[in-house]
């Protein structure tokens, strides 16, 4: 994989690249637990066809957070930017990166080719007593593993947890991670109100997919989301949690790259209010 820095909307992103520079860009955004260094399995399929483009949100990683950066829209706007400088790409969200991309597409999706959407935050689909996204902050680090895999040992080995594991600068960054995860997702907590109104703006192809054994946010609350968006494709993959593209990796590719490969619709005239 290829590291380069990209600056944009006054951001300096870390970003991961791999695949051929001349193929179509999909544009991958990371969930909270995250580290660049990971080589996930499934981004070695997506680059046989696609340049997979990876950086990492302001104020994770070694990507700078701007002072004024308070909200996840902030992240949005940034991403849009990077759009407008590379151009078009297919857009895939992951968890929290989900929520960055929703919040992309109802402001405009001229430069997204399509939206992929798993096991996405930022909704809320319940009533003000209802639980729709799990607090991952304050559970015991087993409870979290039980609550976002299928396969909890698998979990323990793929999860980067802030543990004994990892050397000082490493835990760093996992600990400033959280850190801005709190700060431009606290309150509200990992959603939007109104975003979940905003849905029906997304005009350009849209999958979302979700493993069936989430309990971090489940699969009635992906169903929800599908519905919200016009002429969205909803997709369950089996024995899979929270992070289908790391428990489930093939089955994953096997959903997404048909979606990618599928003609979209030419970005001009779409998406600009």
């Amino acid at each position: 994989m290829l590291e380069t820095r990209v600056g944009a909307g006054g951001v300096d992103l870390e970003v991961l690249r791999r695949g051929p520079e001349s193929a179509p860009s999909v544009l991958f955004l990371h969930d909270l637990d995250y580290l660049n260094a990971v080589d996930y399995p499934f981004l070695a399929g997506v680059a046989r066809a696609w340049q997979v483009v990876a950086p990492s949100h302001p104020g994770f990683g070694h990507s700078s957070l701007p002072a004024t950066f308070d909200a996840v829209d902030d992240l949005a706007y940034t991403y849009l930017d990077v759009l407008r400088h590379s151009g078009p790409a297919h857009v895939v969200g992951a968890g929290f990166g989900g929520w960055i991309a929703a919040e992309m597409a109802i402001r405009c999706t001229h430069d997204l080719r399509s939206l992929v959407l798993v096991d996405a935050l930022g909704i809320k689909v319940g009533d003000r007593t209802t639980t729709d996204i799990h607090d991952m902050f304050v559970v015991s680090p087993d409870e979290l593993l039980g609550m976002c895999w299928h396969d909890a040992s698998l979990g323990a080995r793929l999860m980067p947890l802030p543990d004994a594991r990892f050397d000082e600068d490493t835990l760093s960054v996992l600990l400033s991670n959280r850190r801005t995860a709190a700060l431009v997702g606290w309150n509200p907590f990992m959603h939007s109100p109104k975003l979940l109104g905003r849905l029906a703006r997304i005009d350009c192809p849209t999958l979302v997919v979700w493993g069936d054994s989430d309990g971090l946010v489940s699969p009635a609350y992906g169903r929800a989301y599908a519905e919200a968006i016009p002429g969205a494709r909803f997709e369950l993959i089996r024995e899979a949690g929270h992070y289908p593209y790391l428990e489930q990796p093939e089955r994953f590719l096997a959903v997404l790259e048909p979606f990618l490969h599928q003609p979209t619709p030419s970005p001009s005239g779409r998406g600009r209010g």
